[in-house]
């Protein structure tokens, strides 16, 4: 027996998420009876629209949903999911190409997984969403940071990818608009790093999940569309999460060539079998339906985005890009390092969301998360007033 640490090396070097862990900090002030404003949560404050939860309620008394279902997902919402894909971003795929996950994390730990062997490399621009590195390390990959900022929108360049790729390059993760930024690249952008990457042979995992939550002249663009070359070496990683409000139902999905997809179903019906079926009832709904709640949504979003860009832009020390997607602003709060407030000295974006937390009740997410020090990322998928309080408090806090 080893006399070591009884933990996995593996599950001791996983970081919890810095998203989640905003969230529940602030969730247990909240429980003190501090009057918190979060930032912090990647979730629309919307309810899941009325017909799919009506879907869900429906499904949830059928027996057929009592049972085991395939591990890919039902066939019904497999078909659904391609048709929806080629309805909104105009790839074309089959139920075959289509693995439903638990939710898009799943997706992107089941991409990794299929494609990935100990010692390949991802490039990944920064900043990044939290969850990939670690499911590039829970396959054995390593994760090959490339850092982005304001100069280019947070967009990453061919020269950069170039400069970082190697002979052990295996995937590039890409994802427009983007979690944690809220960029959008161009057409041509997206053109472009696809046929580098079609060049190189380099896979790609494109996370589409924020498609239809792009503002002003912000279009979303899909990768394998642009670059049809790429199909073959491209996997779409998307969820109803965030077009639907549904981030608690938990169901995403992959669409890849059918070897990769038969890989990662092989391995989801050791990991979890099928999604929940109630869920997947729900998730079909929501996919076949209309996409009107979700515009009003947007609508809603648009507001509170441009909201939150002027009020960050009144704080001492503090720029801001207008972002043209998700839900999601990524201020530069550089200016801010090294000044003592509220008697405290703020050495890093780390320091400044710990001392906005304790001193004005206000939760946002450091950008050390997102492989970005110096910045931090504030959702504005919460109310016009809770938005509004909050930054009021950063400005009074910071400016005096």
């Amino acid at each position: 027996m080893s006399k070591g640490q009884s933990i996995s090396q593996r599950a001791a070097a996983v970081k919890p998420s810095a998203t989640l862990a905003i969230t529940n900090r602030a969730n247990q002030l909240k429980a003190e009876g501090k009057p918190v404003i979060g930032f912090g949560a990647g979730e629309p404050n919307f309810p899941t629209p009325p017909a799919i939860v009506e879907a869900a309620i429906a499904a949830a008394s059928h027996p057929a949903s009592h049972r085991y279902s395939p591990a890919a997902g039902q066939p019904a919402l497999r078909e659904a999911i391609a048709a929806k894909t080629l309805r909104d971003s105009s790839f074309a795929s089959t139920a075959a190409n289509v693995v439903v996950s638990n939710g898009g994390k799943q997706a992107v730990y089941l991409t990794c997984q299929t494609l990935l062997d100990p010692g390949d490399e991802v490039l990944l621009p920064a900043p990044y969403w939290v969850t990939y590195p670690e499911a590039v390390a829970l396959a054995g990959g390593i994760a090959v940071p490339i850092a982005t900022d304001e100069s280019t929108n947070f967009a990453v360049t061919i020269e950069q990818l170039e400069a970082a790729t190697t002979d052990r390059t295996k995937m590039l993760i890409f994802v427009s608009p983007s979690n944690p930024t809220g960029s959008v690249y161009s057409p041509d952008q997206v053109k472009a790093v696809g046929e580098w990457a079609a060049e190189r042979g380099i896979w790609v995992m494109t996370d589409e999940i924020y498609e239809h939550l792009v503002y002003g002249e912000s279009v979303f663009t899909s990768m394998p569309v642009v670059v049809p070359e790429m199909a073959d070496r491209c996997v779409i990683v998307n969820g109803v999460a965030k077009t639907y409000a549904m981030t608690g139902w938990r169901v995403g999905w992959m669409i890849a060539p059918e070897e990769i997809a038969q890989g990662a179903t092989r391995i989801q019906s050791h990991l979890s079998s099928n999604v929940n079926n109630v869920a997947q009832a729900a998730a079909l709904e929501a996919v076949t339906g209309s996409l009107d709640a979700s515009g009003e949504m947007r609508v809603a979003f648009d507001g509170r985005r441009l909201k939150m860009v002027e009020m960050l832009r009144n704080i001492d020390g503090v720029t801001c890009e207008e972002p043209g997607g998700a839900f999601y602003t990524f201020p530069n709060m550089k200016g801010l390092l090294g000044r003592e407030i509220a008697g405290r000295q703020a050495n890093s974006t780390l320091d400044l969301a710990a001392i906005i937390l304790d001193e004005a009740n206000v939760a946002i997410v450091p950008g050390e998360a997102f492989g970005a020090p110096g910045y931090a990322r504030l959702s504005f998928a919460l109310s016009d007033d809770d938005l509004e309080e909050g930054l009021t408090r950063v400005q009074r806090l910071i400016n005096g």
